[in-house]
């Protein structure tokens, strides 16, 4: 069976809500949109205080061509528009709605009849995905048209869905499989379509059977797209990880993306969402989120509006645990930990974790033995024991040359380190510094 071939870990699964089947999540009293809820430029509010909207109404356009609109998942009252902390733990530019019923707009189509057929051409999918402001739902909310359209000397020849979910406790791509496996179908069609290829893959990891099996069921029907089953190991979901583990194609380090071998890569609830889009008009304003933790009454999977804050669906899952010593917005190994449990869902938000006493305490970190499992661990082949000492050191110009821009901050070398070395910590503050002066050095030139 399939894998990538640099580094890994295996965290305990946890799929605690794996079973669970996908429930509607009551309307927020109010409706929360911060303005930045993609990778790129904030997008910019087209509503002002006293405006009426109803879900479906774009109440934010594109700040620029790697952007993507926000449209209202309720209808009711804009209140203000004003700054809320979101999950990155910063105060962001938001719009806040004031709910009143739930009135759509006319032109989404909401029954729930399958519409396979298409005559759109590539360039008109492409269009209605950026128009319905459908972005990467596994997180790095990447806007989905920017992919759809390669630089210059660059051509696209197959699409690879991430369907793995490699991300401990988490299970709301697995149960939109088992929920929606037609659509998603459907979807990668019109991905493929856009992307002008004929050939499509959906990565799905072996510790779902029953998702494997109905998808291969339905993909009988399509026989250019194949299900590809693979081992378990994180980070699988990783974009270069994927591509290694299906196609057995590696990325070269950046400048470099997954177009640069021919792939483009979409998350399966992107796929999901395309379909959407396309087919009944209707823009991304809801997503399924993962509810969960150990000691969680109910770990569920939530059809959740954008904009709900995340203390209704902690209610909705039984209500927060006494041991509660972190809230996590995503899973225990990318996901970081929230400032409050107000923070609203937004297009990247995949799961709520709660992590009780003893699985949030930190061990006090001990000095590095030299053991080099972080090394082995790195999924993209880099020396997480020399990024986090330059960086704990600001020596920028030195970790920018050992490739600290190539760490996808999966967290594998943290996991692995004997010591306890809160690696990861340090390799993100390089990160987004050097990050910083590369862009600062591009914009005088």
């Amino acid at each position: 069976m399939k894998t990538f071939r640099i580094g890994g870990v295996h965290p305990s699964e946890n799929k605690l809500s794996a079973g669970e089947a996908i429930e509607t999540l009551a309307l927020p009293k109010q409706a929360v949109f911060p303005l930045s809820q993609h990778i790129g430029a904030p997008a910019t509010a087209i509503v002002k205080k006293g405006d009426v909207v109803k879900v479906g109404t774009k109440i934010a356009e594109a700040g620029g061509f790697v952007s993507a609109p926000i449209f209202s998942s309720v209808s009711g009252k804009v209140n203000k528009i004003d700054t809320v902390i979101d999950a990155s733990g910063y105060r962001k530019p938001a719009i806040f709605i004031d709910v009143d019923g739930d009135e759509w707009e006319e032109t989404i189509d909401r029954s729930t009849e399958l519409v396979k057929d298409c005559s759109y051409t590539p360039e008109e999918i492409v269009a209605k995905i950026k128009d319905a402001g459908v972005v990467g739902m596994g997180g790095a909310c990447f806007p989905t048209h920017v992919k759809l359209c390669p630089p210059p000397g660059c051509k696209a020849e197959c699409v690879i869905i991430n369907a793995v979910e490699c991300e401990p406790y988490l299970t709301a791509d697995h149960r939109l499989m088992l929920e929606k496996p037609e659509q998603i179908l459907v979807g990668v069609s019109l991905l493929m379509k856009a992307a002008k290829v004929t050939k499509g893959y959906i990565g799905i990891e072996n510790n779902k059977p029953d998702a494997i099996s109905l998808m291969q069921e339905k993909a009988i029907a399509y026989p250019d797209i194949e299900i590809v089953p693979l081992k378990v190991k994180y980070p699988q979901g990783g974009e270069k990880q994927l591509i290694d583990a299906v196609i057995g194609r590696q990325v070269p380090a950046p400048p470099a993306i997954p177009i640069s071998v021919g792939a483009v890569v979409q998350n399966v609830g992107t796929a999901y969402a395309v379909y959407e889009a396309v087919q009944k008009n209707k823009p991304l304003f809801e997503r399924i989120v993962t509810v969960t933790g150990k000691s969680v009454k109910k770990p569920s999977n939530f059809l959740t509006r954008m904009g709900t804050p995340m203390s209704q669906l902690i209610e909705a899952a039984g209500g927060m645990p006494e041991d509660t010593g972190k809230v996590i917005g995503g899973g225990p190994m990318m996901g970081k930990a929230l400032a409050n449990t107000e923070v609203p869902i937004c297009k990247g938000s995949s799961g709520v974790l709660l992590m009780n006493d003893k699985e949030a305490s930190r061990v006090e970190a001990q000095p590095c033995i030299r053991c080099a499992k972080c090394v082995g661990a790195c999924p993209m082949g880099l020396e997480p024991f020399l990024l986090a000492t330059l960086s704990s050191l600001k020596e920028w110009e030195k970790v920018e040359k050992e490739y600290i821009m190539s760490c996808i901050e999966c967290g594998s070398c943290q996991f692995t380190c004997p010591s306890h070395r809160p690696m990861l910590d340090y390799i993100r503050l390089g990160k987004g510094t050097v990050g910083g002066i590369i862009r600062a050095r591009n914009a005088k030139k």
